[in-house]
């Protein structure tokens, strides 16, 4: 099943929904922002990624800039910030079973569909 983790206030989020929806595939949609995924779900996406934890954070919010640029954090660490603040959370995120991308561009989630 495919799952996209989603903000309907991002553009490229936006786009990424349109291509899977064109796909016309069973899909999930999971409002992050909303539904924060625990821990565990960010470590499960970031082992199918296969990034670290600073790679998944948009370092431009302004909740980043305030309480974690220049600080030397710990991978766990990283991934609690991310639970804190969820809009840290790159996106879109969507995943196929055993793989996933992040959509920037959205493009790139053609390859997993």
């Amino acid at each position: 099943m495919i799952k996209i983790y989603h903000n309907p206030r991002c553009s490229k989020s936006r786009n990424g929904l349109e291509i899977i929806k064109e796909s016309g595939k069973n899909f999930e949609i999971v409002s992050y922002l909303e539904n924060t995924p625990s821990k565990e779900e960010l470590k499960q996406l970031l082992n199918l990624l296969n990034i670290n934890a600073e790679s998944l954070i948009r370092k431009n919010e302004a909740v980043w800039k305030e309480n974690f640029k220049g600080k030397d954090l710990t991978e766990e660490q990283l991934i609690e910030a991310m639970v804190k603040f969820p809009k840290l959370i790159e996106r879109p995120i969507v995943t196929n079973g055993k793989k996933a991308v992040i959509g920037r561009p959205p493009e790139k989630i053609s390859e997993i569909i």
